[in-house]
């Protein structure tokens, strides 16, 4: 009598197409594993990824805004899942592997680092070898996870992990679909996290943008999203001409009035300085890092470790490491 994995295999001969890739033609694992009885390969892996510490930590990572007052704006987890429900639907609309695309999406910015891009920036100027936030998620789900031992994700999890921002000539169309979603998620929520927070008056969005995509974010999302179904086929994803003229203006326009926005934008320079002393801490006392960190330390270097730990960080203990090392405390006489 077959398992529920191998009953789910045959199912995936089914629904999953030509251009998309099922759980049984795997490349594989870093480390051969036994296949679980209950779930594919892929599946196993958005667990994995669900249930890691690095997934956990970003609720509390910055997306756009550093520190903003309020309770709806995106942090760097809702980022993460509102990429992976648009990713499902494509992938069920166009007949690709919805658990190989959840994977992905789920695991494609855990390396991203404490405050955002502007983190990001400031570890790339310190770290000599430079860093970029989707070299680090492929190296949080290989090495630093579970203490030093990785995630072994599937082959296909961990290219499209590593390809999400700018991708490859081998990516499979699961890849394809979470950096397009990516994009697709991050202009419209930060759109809309710049509407909230009074950076953008509605009004004020392009004229362009609103008659081709809409006046909510669910009608741009929903417009955006419609037009890559209907005009992908034959296993290439694609948008129509006009919405994908439409699309690049939109990122346009979001970097030069968004993202690049001085009042957006105006605690960003303090991230450089903070990241920067906790860096010079760590390299210079690699005693004060976690076990795990340590080990990295004697194989690989202490600015290798440093940067593994601070791009771990959260915004608030990376916050509350600088003021230990840094901001006298109080003190009382006994």
């Amino acid at each position: 009598m077959s398992c529920p994995r191998e009953e789910r295999e045959k199912l995936e001969r089914l629904i999953v197409g030509p251009y998309g890739v099922r759980a049984e033609d795997t490349r594989g694992r870093l480390s051969p594993e036994e296949e679980c009885d209950l779930r594919t390969c892929f599946q196993r892996d958005v667990d994995r990824i669900t249930h890691s510490k690095s997934f956990r930590r970003l609720k509390h990572k910055t997306q756009v805004f550093l520190q903003p007052e309020g309770d709806h704006y995106r942090t760097r987890l809702t980022h993460t899942l509102e990429v992976t429900r648009l990713a499902r639907t494509v992938a069920r609309a166009l007949g690709l592997n919805e658990d190989l695309a959840e994977a992905i999406g789920l695991g494609h910015d855990l390396g991203h680092t404490p405050f955002g891009h502007a983190g990001e920036r400031a570890l790339d100027a310190i770290f000599p070898e430079g860093f970029k936030h989707y070299e680090q998620s492929l190296r949080v789900v290989d090495v630093l996870e579970r203490d030093g031992i990785g995630l072994n994700l599937c082959y296909e999890t961990r290219m499209g992990i590593l390809n999400h921002t700018h991708g490859a000539p081998d990516d499979t169309r699961e890849a394809t679909t979470v950096r397009l979603c990516d994009r697709i998620a991050y202009i419209n929520h930060d759109l809309d996290d710049a509407i909230r927070a009074g950076i953008i008056r509605p009004e004020s969005v392009p004229i362009r943008i609103r008659l081709n995509c809409g006046e909510t974010n669910s009608e741009r999302i929903d417009s955006l999203v419609s037009d890559l179904i209907a005009n992908s086929k034959d296993g290439e994803l694609r948008m129509s001409d006009e919405m994908w003229d439409t699309f690049l203006y939109f990122h346009g326009y979001m970097f030069s009035d968004v993202y690049t926005n001085p009042v957006a934008k105006s605690e960003e320079d303090k991230v450089q300085g903070i990241l920067e002393k906790l860096y010079e801490t760590y390299v210079k006392r690699p005693e004060l890092l976690p076990d795990d960190l340590r080990v990295i330390a004697e194989h690989e270097g202490r600015e290798r470790a440093a940067v593994d730990y601070i791009s771990g960080m959260t915004d608030g203990y990376a916050m509350e490491k600088f003021g230990e090392f840094f901001i006298p405390s109080a003190w009382t006489v006994k």
